[in-house]
């Protein structure tokens, strides 16, 4: 499985490879307030939009991701909390095996 994870990373990166070299043509970039950078190569604009696109996806998951890490975080000291009281009241055995538990759908 990772031989075949491999040979899939390498064709992607020999198709933007390729895809990069045949689109080097200059290009004319046009900003607000009639801004103009004449002569950019097209792959460096397709490059920018690509990776502003992954900082503004990576900056709208990171709320929901840190809610769902914070309530894993929350449950756990919960079952910790009650594992403790099970063992002082005498229960022989953990209420549950970590590996049990999952955490709760997002909200």
């Amino acid at each position: 499985m990772r031989y075949l994870v491999w040979v899939l990373r390498l064709l992607v990166f020999v198709l933007v490879l390729l895809f990069a070299l045949k689109n080097t043509d200059p290009v004319n970039v046009h900003f607000y307030a009639d801004r103009t950078i004449a002569g950019v190569p097209l792959i460096v604009v397709m490059l920018a939009a690509f990776v502003l696109g992954i900082v503004l996806t990576l900056l709208a998951v990171f709320p929901a991701n840190w809610r769902r890490r914070r309530e894993v975080r929350k449950l756990r000291r919960d079952l910790q909390r009650l594992q403790e009281l099970a063992l002082k009241s005498g229960a022989p055995e953990p209420l549950a095996a970590r590996e049990a538990i999952a955490p709760l759908a997002p909200l």
